[in-house]
């Protein structure tokens, strides 16, 4: 059974995208966790209702759900759901970007 959470005021849910988990200095060597840096792209799974969407004339201007966005390095609460995945609760104001492909 999956839960689904809704974020309050002007929070997002980010699901962290990992970095490569390998180094190919002279081969392939496994990082260990204490190694790796912290993600800082990933998918937004939820948007608070506070999130400024739209400006004057109509234009979507705030992140939506699955796009993929930069936020910064130590920002948010990060938590488990109960399957163990990683997610992290940020304020709108810690997205630095959205990444278009």
């Amino acid at each position: 059974m999956s839960i689904k959470i809704r974020p309050l005021g002007d929070r997002v849910i980010v699901e962290p995208i990992e970095e490569d988990e390998m180094t190919f200095a002279g081969g392939q060597l496994v990082l260990p966790d204490t190694a790796k840096e912290k993600p800082q792209q990933g998918k937004v799974l939820a948007v608070g209702p506070d999130v400024e969407l739209e400006n004057e004339e109509g234009k979507v201007i705030g992140p939506q759900v699955d796009e993929l966005v930069i936020y910064a390095k130590y920002a948010g609460t990060s938590f488990k759901t109960r399957e163990g995945k990683e997610m992290l609760i940020l304020r709108v104001d810690d997205i630095l970007g959205v990444i278009e492909e």
